[in-house]
Formats: C-alpha cells, structure tokens, sequence
C-alpha cells in the first residue's frame, strides 16, 4: 500500500530522469585523432626554397630583401611541406586538379588511419564536418568524403569555406551544438587548407608574407557524445568561446584574400593584424576567463582592479591575471613567431608553455585551421598530457576572430602520433632559418643585407 504514495511523484521522477539522462549525452568528447604527414619528398628545404624564390619573375631586389628577412625570422624550419605543383614547378599555373589531389592525399592518409585505430567504420558516422577554407568545390569537398568512404544517406553534413585559421574550433562548437540535441553521436572534422590554388605569383609584399608561413597539412578528428566511450575518450570539452569582430572595418580588413594591382590571387595581411588580434584576444579572454578560472584568481584580479581604482596613480602595477591558475597547457596557433611571442607577453607564458607552438612552427610551419592539432599531438608525444590536465586552446582567424575553448585530458595520453619520428630532437634552442646565408647573394652583388624602410615585417 505504501507504493501508492509515491504514485504522484512518477512524473516529477520521469522529468528529472530525462533531465539528467540528456544532460549526460550532451558532452563532447576527442575520441582519437590523426594529424597528416605528407611524404619527405613534399619538404621544403631552405635549398628548394631559394629555387622557388628565384623562379617568380615578378620579384625585385626589395621584395628579395624581404623575404630574406621573413624568412629567417618566421621560427619556420625546413622539414615543413608543400603541395606537389610547387615541387612540379607549376605554381604559377595551378589547376583545379592541383587543389583537389592536395585535399585528396590528406583525406585518403589520415582518415582510413583514424578509422583503422579506433575500429570505427564510415557507415558509423553520424555528423561531418569539413573546414577548408581556400578550396571551395561542386560538389564540395564533404561530399567527396561521403563518396570515397561511402557513408550513410541520412549523415548531417557541414562544408566551412573562408573561416580562416580558427575554423577548426568553429567546426568544434558545431558538433558540440547537434549532440546537444543528438544521443549516441559520432561526429568526423576534418580540417585542413588548400596551398595549391592560392600560392601568390606577385610582388605584392604583404601578400608574399603567406608563401613564407603557410605549409601543407590537415587533422581529421573524431568526436562523440555517448557516455559509455568517456573511459575510452582521450578528452572532455569543458567550454568554447567564439568572438568575431566582422563589424569592425579594421579587423574584417586586415586579413582578405584580394588581387594585386597585377591580377596575381593572393592573402592579404595587412599591418593592422596585430592591433585587430589583440582586440579580439582580449574580449574573447573576458568571457572565457571566468569559465575557466578559480574562484579566489578571479577574486584576487578584481580587487587589483579595485585598488588601482581607489589609488587612482598612474605609477601603480598593472592589474595582471594569472591563467595558468586554471590552465595547465597552453596550446597555441602557430600564426606565426610574433604571434606566439604576443600571446605569451600578453597570457605571463614561460618557455616551456609556449615550446608546444614554437616546436610545431619550426617542424611544421603554420598550417591554418588544423595547426592546434598538431601542438596538441607534440604534448601528447612529450607525454606531458595527463589524467585531469586542463588544456587551453587559442586560435585566430580572417573575419576577424578569435575562438578559444578548454579540455580537460580523461586519461594519461602517449600514444604515437605525426611527431615520433623527430620527438627526440625537439625542443631545439636554435631556431634559426639558414635563408639568408645561404641566399643572401640573391640581394645585391656585395652580398648586403638591408630591410626596406617602408614596411614594417613582425620580428
């Protein structure tokens, strides 16, 4: 007879089981991941470099000077890739064809390992999403995926174009958004940037900044939200924060892909970039930095702010706050040295939090959006990843944005990744590019080495 008092309580029980059963299916976590290695016949060496250099018969002494300079001051190595047609000697006239066998060795490479890895099957995807910004096809490249791997009719599919560096952490916050209304989800990103249809032909300086930073590469990258795999997943996301500046005249400009005055197709950056990333840092930081932060940091930064107030002197300290009181790694896009330089000035980083984003820069240069991926995988191959780490991560993109979002690591993680065969040499202290005693001569016949003064190059 006593279980009829309870009767009345069913529904109430029923909706709070429904409650808690939605919110579990809700998270987003990495099951594994696979970062691409083209083959070492796509290195770039600093030799092949100056044979590209001395191709383009657009450039002048002072374009030559400058990228010297840019060169040998971009953190980049020479074990990073490039697309067949530049190793072709086709730069100048890529095709479409070109663009489409870039994307095409990467899907083929990374994608069957990931599903060979982790046992899961194509047909067992139940959301795609590709980010690819430069490369924009009919049918589009997503629907190439479908093809090749055969995937189900009913797969939810999202094909980004034009996001930028950042759009690996817009991809993110798009499959988190369907498993909030999806159960038992599997998701496949794949990330990635065509270099073959936009290498810039022209003398254009800051358009040939790009050639200099941007090298091939891609991560393809599954995600669930079944609770069952959480013993298996490598990572939890915690929280993703997404600020665009696109209103903003200064920040929508300063990153655009434009034609020069000569009709040459190019990425523009202009010398606004540093100001408008800033911008969008900080206000991305502001909202994020609560989520993230402890209690007492948060505390302790608002009475600083208080006091500086109260104190009203101009000789007063800076309020600072420290984010590595919630943040146990830092993984940086790798826009570039200045970039890196910038975001540890800004964030108090030592060496050994930014070594993830040099490291990955020297090996593997910038490759855009997937360029997180691969600081990631070189924590993970220094085993630095643990059980409960908390890791950050920070990304910039055209438009102009920034994105940011935290994970939290479920397990030790050291399995083998896109680093093992160099883990060992890294981190290396002399990050120097050998460009300019190589090619210095490419300048003027005393072999002198002079900056142009009316452009401003990041150091």
């Amino acid at each position: 007879m006593m279980y009829f008092y309870f009767l009345p309580l069913l529904p109430l029980i029923y909706i709070l089981y429904r409650i808690l059963d939605q919110r579990r299916h809700q998270n987003c976590y990495i099951l594994d991941y696979e970062c691409y290695k083209p083959s070492p016949d796509r290195k770039l060496s600093t030799k092949f470099s100056g044979e590209i250099i001395r191709r383009n018969k657009h450039l002048g002494n002072n374009e030559y000077k400058f990228l010297l300079k840019a060169i040998v001051s971009s953190g980049i190595g020479e074990e990073t890739y490039a697309p067949k047609m530049v190793f072709d000697g086709r730069e100048a006239s890529p095709t479409l064809a070109d663009g489409l066998l870039e994307m095409d060795e990467f899907f083929v490479d990374s994608i069957d390992k990931l599903f060979r890895r982790t046992g899961i099957s194509p047909s067992e995807i139940d959301v795609l999403v590709v980010n690819i910004s430069m490369l924009a096809t009919i049918p589009s490249l997503s629907a190439r995926i479908i093809n090749f791997y055969k995937m189900r009719h009913d797969v939810k599919v999202y094909n980004l174009t034009g996001m930028g560096c950042s759009a690996s952490l817009v991809s993110v916050d798009i499959i988190r958004s369907v498993f909030k209304a999806r159960k038992h989800t599997k998701a496949l990103l794949v990330t990635s940037e065509s270099l073959s249809l936009s290498w810039y032909n022209g003398n254009n300086r800051s358009m040939i900044l790009a050639n200099c930073l941007f090298r091939a590469g891609g991560c393809a990258v599954v995600l669930t939200n079944e609770p069952s795999v959480r013993k298996k997943a490598m990572m939890k996301l915690k929280c993703l924060v997404r600020t665009h500046h696109g209103a903003k005249e200064e920040s929508y400009t300063c990153c655009t892909q434009k034609e020069d005055e000569k009709g040459f197709v190019g990425f523009h950056l202009g010398k606004n970039l540093p100001k408008a990333a800033t911008r969008a840092f900080v206000d991305n930081l502001k909202v994020i930095a609560p989520k993230i932060l402890p209690v007492r940091e948060l505390a302790r930064f608002a009475g600083q702010l208080l006091r500086k107030r109260w104190i009203k002197s101009s000789s007063s300290a800076r309020p600072t706050i420290n984010f590595k009181t919630g943040v146990d790694h830092f993984c940086l896009h790798t826009g570039g040295k200045a970039v890196i330089d910038a975001i540890a000035e800004n964030l108090g980083l030592s060496e050994y939090d930014v070594e993830p984003a040099r490291m990955t820069l020297h090996r593997f240069g910038n490759t855009s959006a997937n360029s997180l991926w691969y600081v990631m995988a070189y924590m993970e191959a220094k085993k630095r990843l643990k059980k409960g780490d908390r890791l950050f991560m920070i990304s910039f993109g055209a438009g102009f944005k920034c994105n940011s979002c935290m994970w939290e690591v479920l397990r030790d993680l050291d399995s083998k990744n896109v680093w093992d065969e160099c883990i060992d040499s890294y981190p290396r202290s002399n990050l120097a590019n050998p460009f300019l005693e190589k090619f210095g001569w490419l300048n003027n016949e005393d072999d002198s080495f002079v900056v142009p003064d009316d452009y401003e190059i990041p150091d």
